[in-house]
Formats: C-alpha cells, sequence, structure tokens
C-alpha cells in the first residue's frame, strides 16, 4: 500500500487531526516536542501552516491529501474494513464502523 502524504491544516484554534493519538489536538510547542519529534509518520510542518503526516490509509484519497477540517478528518478516519483474508471466509469481505 502506498504511503500518502497527508497535510493537516491549522484551524484558527490550531487544531489539527492526529493519526498517532486517533484525535483532534492543539498543534502547540507540547505537542510538537511531545508527539510530532518522535512520531515516525511526522513529515514536516507545512510551511507553517499545520503538519504533514505520511502514513498508509486504506481510505481512498489523493496523494496529498489535503484537510482543512480536522474533526471530519477524524469522523473520517474511524470507519475501517475488517476482516479476513478470502481462504479464511471463502472471498467474503466485510466492512463495519467501529465506535
Amino acid at each position: 500500500m502506498q504511503k500518502i502524504n497527508h497535510i493537516n491544516y491549522s484551524t484558527d484554534q490550531q487544531e489539527v487531526y492526529c493519526c498517532l493519538r486517533n484525535r483532534v489536538v492543539q498543534l502547540n510547542d507540547e505537542h510538537k516536542q511531545n508527539y510530532c519529534g518522535g512520531c515516525k509518520m511526522f513529515n514536516g510542518f507545512a510551511g507553517g501552516e499545520g503538519v504533514e503526516c505520511l502514513w498508509e490509509d486504506i481510505r481512498n484519497v489523493s496523494n496529498p491529501h489535503i484537510v482543512i477540517d480536522p474533526y471530519k478528518e477524524w469522523a473520517s478516519n474511524q470507519s475501517r474494513k475488517v476482516g479476513t483474508p478470502p481462504s479464511w471466509n471463502h472471498g467474503v469481505f466485510m466492512e463495519a464502523t467501529l465506535p
């Protein structure tokens, strides 16, 4: 699966979606130091406008994937495709939305 560059632009309140924490966070100095600094997905600070994260996304999104609404991005990431390899369940693939 191809890695997608997610460009998460900060809101007026400096909020972005953080894949590592799977939540909307404030992109402040504390978050940058405690999370971005050690995150394997970190790919830059979007020219000072937010944060860029590089990860394999199972959703059908563009590359780069531009995010301007962190809450919409969080909600979109809560839906996961789950299932077993076709040899285990006779080719049936199931999709579920996790709470």
